[in-house]
Parts: structure tokens; C-alpha cells; sequence
């Protein structure tokens, strides 16, 4: 069974390029397109991983992140942050509340894919594994 991702980002044209290049190298792919619809469908599609934008719409990605951090079924999912959040401040603020990693827009996709491949390699059939550094 391919590996389930999550996609959430307010822009549909960076969600769509994450989609197509997570689904040529073999993943299934679900979106978002705010933290609200996000969180709703972590715990209606039970991803295996979560690419977060930080600013969005009704909830930002800091505060996904820290209700996925909280709730027991989904503390350790594992959360790549992908955002044009770039100081520092922001990538503290990133791992202090559990990212898994942090890239910056603009960004390439295949280094994407392969954050996504390295995270996915720590996973097995018994769930999600968090990821460290």
C-alpha cells in the first residue's frame, strides 16, 4: 500500500506541483487548502505524512502543528513544514513545536520528494515513526 500524504497549502498551484510530483514516485496524495480542512481530513484520511504551509487561512500551520503534537493519535505524525517563513525565528519556532523538517519557499520539488522518501524510509506497517534529525 503506497505511502498517504497530506498536502496542505492556500496555494492550489504549489499544492498541485507537490501532488504531481509525490504521485510520480509512487505516493497517494490528499489536500488541503487551509489548517481547519487540514486537520479535518488528518483525522478523516489518516495520512502518513503532512507537508504544512505555515500561513494559511482559519488556523496557520504552527497551530496544526501543535494540535497534532498534542493528540495522542497523531503526536508522532510526521510533518515536513513548507513555507516562505524563512528567519530563523520562524524555523525555531518550526522544530520547537515538532516539524519534522523545515524548508523555505521558493523550493525545488525534488528535494522535496526526497524529504519525503528519507521520512518514509523510517516508517513500516505499524504506523508512522517519528523522524529525527
Amino acid at each position: 500500500m503506497p505511502l498517504k500524504v497530506l498536502v496542505c497549502d492556500d496555494e492550489r498551484h504549489i499544492v498541485r506541483l507537490i501532488q504531481v510530483n509525490l504521485e510520480r514516485q509512487g505516493y497517494q496524495v490528499v489536500t488541503a487548502f487551509d489548517g481547519k480542512e487540514g486537520l479535518e481530513k488528518i483525522r478523516s484520511e489518516r495520512p502518513n505524512l503532512v507537508v504544512l504551509d505555515v500561513m494559511m487561512p482559519y488556523m496557520d500551520g504552527f497551530e496544526v502543528l501543535k494540535t497534532i503534537r498534542r493528540e495522542p493519535e497523531t503526536e508522532s505524525l510526521p510533518v515536513i513544514m513548507l513555507t516562505a517563513k524563512a528567519q530563523d525565528k520562524d524555523v525555531f519556532e518550526g522544530y520547537h513545536y515538532g516539524a519534522d523538517m523545515y524548508l523555505t519557499k521558493p523550493f525545488n520539488p525534488m528535494e522535496l520528494v526526497t524529504f519525503v522518501k528519507r521520512i518514509a524510509a523510517g516508517t513500516d506497517d505499524s504506523g508512522p515513526k517519528r523522524y529525527e534529525l
